[in-house]
């Protein structure tokens, strides 16, 4: 990795070098004065303030995760944030699915450099974008140091939003530690299923191992619960356990009821929170986002910063 990021200066410092107004250009690919603040200007959100990344994930398919990440977009949404949905499930992106739309442009044609980023940026009539993903989002691995470069420059566009919620794929790949390590919160979603709560606790226990961080941000949402009682007692042991045996700290952030309301909703291909914004989910994630908005994320680097430890970069 830090060869890598070598590398990287080494191109950055050729074309400070070749710059015949004497501007440099930082990691980020952005050109500015050499004397310019450190904080860039992609990095910040509205009023001056950094785009809050908030990465969700699971230990396995099928328990919810696109549902509550679009469905989160849109709570924030009511909240007056400007919310971008960035789907980086790599092998079966379904964001644009649970919206009943066809994107004609994704990720693949802004690595191949056919588009830009605010080209393929989809605004929905929700009141959120979404950017759709695509298989061919591995070939970033790849890339040259310089293609990679600009890659992430173009994705560093987001970066003007509120809220970059970033829908992984379940499991444990390599791509979806990634994000986890380098966003602001990490919300892990379960259900009460022993399969469900194995598999969450699988991919807790790998984020300990792989990361020696007490606090990073992870916050818990247990889906499909009968009752608060019932998903309070799957959070506890789950909490417990991680803190006693893999010294990382994680926060209950709230459940979601098993709501009938919410396969209706995907069956019609609109999230629950239109379909009826009254039902007990919707009533439940409101309350998630709610206590998300009023608790200060950890410190972080931005979007850009994200994108640069996401691609081995950070230097």
């Amino acid at each position: 990795m830090e060869d890598q990021a070598e590398k990287l200066r080494e191109i950055m410092r050729h074309k400070k070098d070749a710059s015949a107004s004497g501007d440099s250009f930082d990691v980020s690919g952005d050109k500015s004065n050499v004397e310019a603040p450190k904080t860039r200007r992609g990095d910040l959100g509205r009023d001056g303030k950094k785009a809050r990344i908030i990465t969700v994930t699971s230990g396995k398919g099928g328990v919810g995760k696109t549902n509550l990440s679009v469905n989160m977009a849109l709570a924030f949404a009511r909240l007056g944030k400007k919310v971008v949905v960035m789907d980086a499930d790599l092998g079966l992106a379904n964001v644009n699915v649970m919206l009943n739309m066809i994107p004609k442009y994704n990720l693949y044609h802004v690595i191949k450099k056919q588009k830009t980023i605010r080209e393929i940026l989809v605004e929905t009539e929700y009141g959120i974008s979404i950017v759709a993903g695509a298989s061919g989002f591995s070939q970033i691995a790849n890339m040259g140091d310089e293609e990679r470069q600009d890659f992430i420059s173009e994705l560093d566009t987001l970066s003007s939003a509120d809220i970059i919620i970033i829908d992984t794929s379940a499991g444990v790949s390599s791509n979806v530690l990634d994000f986890i390590a380098a966003a602001d919160d990490t919300v892990i979603i379960t259900t009460p299923e022993p399969t469900a709560i194995t598999d969450a606790y699988g991919i807790i226990k790998i984020i300990a191992t792989e990361y020696n961080a007490l606090n990073m941000g992870l916050k818990l949402v247990v889906n499909r619960a009968k009752g608060a009682a019932e998903a309070k007692n799957v959070a506890d042991r789950m909490i417990n356990i991680a803190g006693q045996f893999l010294n990382l700290r994680v926060d209950y952030l709230g459940f979601i009821y098993d709501d009938q309301a919410v396969p209706q909703a995907v069956l019609r291909q609109k999230p629950f929170m239109v379909v009826d914004p009254k039902c007990k989910a919707s009533q439940c994630v409101q309350h998630i986002v709610e206590r998300l908005d009023k608790n200060k994320p950890r410190e972080s680097g931005g979007f850009g910063a994200m994108l640069r430890k996401f691609f081995g970069q950070d230097a």
